[in-house]
């Protein structure tokens, strides 16, 4: 009796010691092989630097949606679990079924279109109940709430051009970033500020509208006059947007500068300049902005020439032929507009929708000691280069092709520097120089975006209705592409002191039945799940009786 008793007091001492061990050290294990369960350390240091409540209504959920959709709104709340964590009580979230909430279809048509108005995109989707196929609309978002400041995020995100499975599966990778992003943003107490370079551009105000309204919630925008600008000091990041006018030596020594001194920069430039010259076609012409060899310094060359791509390409509206006494217009597929749908190995890219391009030249790396380089956008393997200065014929749209002209290869249009830069200015500034005492031949570590294509983060006009079209929007086919969040996500990266962009590279696996396998050995499985666990039973239950006969027949 007594041994009983020295062994419960040794077993309540032992769980109790646990239990007051455990509540002063926290440690989890994932055990899956993506880690599906473990958010980034820069989602962590986020979250347990929050100084007051944030609050997130999710709006992906309702009774019967799709299994597809449920996963993502399990992964959703296994998310938000594991955020609050680490962020406590200030982190709080619920799920809000609208069907559930606001029976009068009325009031609940103009509470889903309130929250469309946030940028939360209602979905249909289709289900099979009892047998019939039933439509219901989702909304695959969440609004997020800090202090007096609000702000939504998408869920549903992929490429489009992926199956549905798939697209399910890209926004299922990228919950943590869409989540802690938001966060971040909301709980924002200083901007990041921007310069625009004003003097070099003709592209119109009416087709930045997308652009500044897309950055200016996150980010503090400066249009800057580099000519009566002694310096760069006080931005953190430059944005040239298709510039058309030379940059001259001084105003090229204030961007060198501001990169050897840690400045990000981000650059959209054109190599050829196209111009229509008839009804037969348009005139590619080759356009330097005297940025060429400042980029060249830095590890890369613009090519001037244009990319013809066969395989992804965008259609325009063409005469191919006359239709009785009238021009037969037609959408045909104009190579020259290539839809950029390969990608590099880079957060800003992961899970991207195909980007619209249009007359895109090719970039080529060149040797830039201490300087990584990373491609971000590139064409499919069946492209043709056409070198400026060259006539492009509407004539050759509506011919068929001949494949073997397409065999460039995959093109980069895209790429990311990183790393310490050399100043293009080295060695050339002499003691008598008024700048010697504040130039820099090597730099701080910094980063650097060039695109081949200025119209990537322009946005086309509504003449008709006077009103902008969404940035990546292609008015002839109707859909948008990813060019707004390609541009966001590369200023993101760019400016992420934090790294949250980081959680953007989380990679979970499909590994989907084999079906054909799945229906030739059906019988058989069925037979193992109901045949092999009785046998255990059976089993065990001999082995028991066994030992209780042998124990109480002593």
């Amino acid at each position: 009796m007594k041994n009983k008793s020295v062994q419960f007091i040794i077993i309540f001492v032992a769980i109790l010691g646990v239990n007051l061990l455990a509540s002063r050290l926290f440690f989890r294990l994932d055990l899956t092989q993506e880690k599906r369960y473990t958010i980034s350390e820069a989602s962590k240091n986020l979250l347990q630097n929050l100084d007051d409540e944030v609050y997130v209504k999710v709006y992906l959920t309702g009774k019967g949606i799709p299994a597809g959709f449920k996963r993502l709104e399990n992964a959703v709340k296994e998310t938000l679990d594991e955020f609050q964590i680490y962020g406590g009580t200030n982190i709080k979230y619920t799920f809000i079924d609208l069907n559930s909430e606001y029976k009068d279809e009325k009031t609940r048509n103009e509470k889903i279109a309130a929250i469309a108005k946030k940028g939360i995109t209602p979905t249909n989707v289709y289900n099979n109940e009892d047998g019939k196929r039933t439509q219901s609309l989702i909304l695959p978002g969440a609004v997020i709430t800090y202090k007096d400041k609000e702000i939504a995020t998408l869920l549903l995100k992929g490429n489009k051009l992926s199956s549905p499975q798939e697209i399910l599966n890209q926004s299922y990778e990228g919950v943590e970033y869409q989540l802690a992003s938001a966060i971040k943003r909301v709980t924002a107490t200083e901007k990041k500020k921007i310069g625009f370079f004003i003097n070099y551009t003709n592209l119109p105000a009416v087709n930045q509208l997308d652009l500044i309204g897309a950055l200016k919630p996150n980010y503090e925008l400066y249009p800057v006059d580099l000519r009566n600008s002694p310096t760069l000091d006080g931005l953190d990041a430059i944005f040239v947007l298709k510039p058309e006018q030379v940059f001259n030596d001084e105003d090229k020594y204030k961007i060198d500068q501001f990169i050897m001194n840690g400045g990000k920069a981000i650059f959209f430039v054109d190599a050829v300049k196209v111009d229509s010259v008839a009804r037969e076609g348009n005139m590619a012409q080759v356009q330097s902005v005297g940025l060429e060899d400042l980029l060249f310094k830095y590890g890369v060359r613009l090519n001037p020439n244009l990319i013809k791509d066969a395989q992804m390409s965008a259609a325009i509206p063409l005469d191919v032929g006359n239709f009785g006494d009238r021009s037969n217009i037609q959408l045909t597929q104009w190579q020259y507009f290539p839809l950029i749908n390969t990608f590099g190995k880079s957060p800003i890219v992961r899970n991207l929708d195909a980007i619209y391009t249009k007359y895109v030249g090719t970039l080529d790396t060149v040797r830039a000691n201490g300087i990584s380089k990373t491609p971000l956008l590139m064409t499919s393997q069946y492209t043709q280069l056409l070198k400026a200065p060259a006539i492009m014929s509407y004539n050759f749209a509506s011919k068929d092709l001949n494949a073997s002209q397409y065999n460039a290869g995959v093109q980069t249009v895209g790429l990311l520097l990183e790393g310490k830069f050399e100043s293009l200015y080295k060695n050339r500034i002499l003691p008598s120089d008024s700048r010697f005492n504040t130039f820099k031949a090597d730099g701080k570590a910094s980063k650097i975006i060039v695109c081949s294509d200025g119209d990537i983060p322009a946005n086309d006009f509504d003449k008709k209705n006077n009103t902008p079209l969404p940035l990546g929007f292609d008015k002839y086919s109707g859909n948008t592409f990813a060019n707004k969040d390609f541009v966001l996500n590369a200023i993101d990266y760019l400016l992420d002191d934090n790294g949250v962009i980081v959680a953007r590279n989380k990679e979970i696996k499909l590994r989907p039945l084999d079906k054909a396998a799945l229906q030739d050995d059906r019988t058989y499985w069925q037979s193992i799940n109901l045949i092999i666990p009785v046998i255990i039973l059976a089993v065990l239950g001999v082995i028991r009786n066994f030992w209780r006969q042998r124990k109480y027949t002593r």
